[in-house]
């Protein structure tokens, strides 16, 4: 199991170090000169050059990049161009924003998203069955975004029940935080209840095709004691791994959600940044991005192998 584990771990930071060498690689094609940007109008040549000379762009990207890479594993991710301040004191306030709906949308989605495919798994082929697959399949294909818009629309302009700016500050009390933060977590919990419901459902019920269920219903089982008892805990490995997708998803994909309510969480610093030109910011973003979603695969892969006796031995 420790084999496992550590080889697991090795596998993570090999991507870590791949999605860093995309992340820089990516400003680096980004169109346009940096320095140009920033002095706008003042742009002559000479400027030009004093400006990529003070930035560290007349050196080779390469050199560039083992510098920025060491300097970020040390903590240290490199100075803002907007604001002069250094970026992780920049990142610190807006990642714990983002932590925070994220928690928020998962305490929400995660159970009630195995509840109902639980049920759905349990009343198969019901109309309640039906209707949930299709409530679902509508919340996958509509984007974010649109969810956000209807929900501001009617749940705050309409009705006037939660306000449609997410607009949290450090001295907002935990109730406070949660009726601002209300609509972005109700948005993020539209988009990824869908994907763990309907794994959870396919999950059990492949499970229910096996030889011990049928011995189970033979013994006189219900239905439903047969799926939470039996086949929900053989089925925990997909489900795991699909939940672990959509935790990410709550971390990464806030980009737009985050925009829509403007909430000042990461995402919505990433899109700051990238309209400013501040590629240290648009590179310790895209890092701890990139980081997160690592990060909670490796734990997926940990607990689908701590669920499942079977995946500890090597085939």
């Amino acid at each position: 199991m420790l084999r496992l584990v550590m080889l697991r771990l090795a596998f993570g930071a090999m991507t870590v170090l791949a999605a860093s060498v995309l992340i820089f690689a990516g400003t680096e094609l980004l169109p346009g000169d940096l320095a140009t940007a920033i002095l706008q109008n003042s742009a002559t040549p000479e400027n030009v050059a004093e400006m990529r000379a003070q930035l560290g762009l007349d050196r080779p990207a390469p050199v560039r990049y083992a510098e920025w890479i060491s300097h970020a594993a040390q903590g240290d991710l490199g100075i803002s161009l907007s604001n002069q301040h250094p970026v992780a004191e920049e990142l610190a306030p807006r990642l714990r924003n983002s932590f925070f709906l994220a928690a928020f949308a998962a305490c929400v989605s995660v159970p009630l998203a195995v509840l109902l495919g639980l049920l759905a798994a349990i009343y198969q082929n019901s109309w309640y069955d039906r209707a949930v697959n299709f409530i679902t399949l509508l919340t996958i294909s509509v984007p974010e975004y649109l969810v956000g818009y209807l929900l501001v629309k009617y749940l705050s302009v309409r009705w006037g029940l939660f306000p449609s700016l997410a607009n949290v500050a450090p001295e907002n009390t935990l109730l406070e935080r949660l009726d601002l933060t209300f609509l972005p977590m109700l948005t993020l919990v539209l988009v990824v209840v869908a994907h763990m419901m309907r794994m959870t459902r396919a999950s059990v019920l492949n499970i229910m095709a096996s030889p011990y269920i049928e011995m189970a219903f033979l013994k006189g089982l219900t239905k439903s004691r047969v799926v939470v008892r039996h086949a929900f805990p053989n089925a925990l490995a997909p489900i795991i791994s699909v939940i672990a997708l959509n935790l990410a998803y709550l971390i990464v994909g806030v980009v737009v959600v985050e925009a829509v309510f403007v909430y000042p969480g990461l995402g919505q610093l990433l899109v700051d940044a990238v309209a400013k030109h501040d590629l240290p910011v648009v590179q310790a973003c895209g890092l701890i991005f990139a980081c997160v979603f690592i990060l909670l695969n490796l734990l997926a892969d940990i607990m689908a192998i701590l669920s499942n006796p079977r995946l500890r031995r090597a085939r």
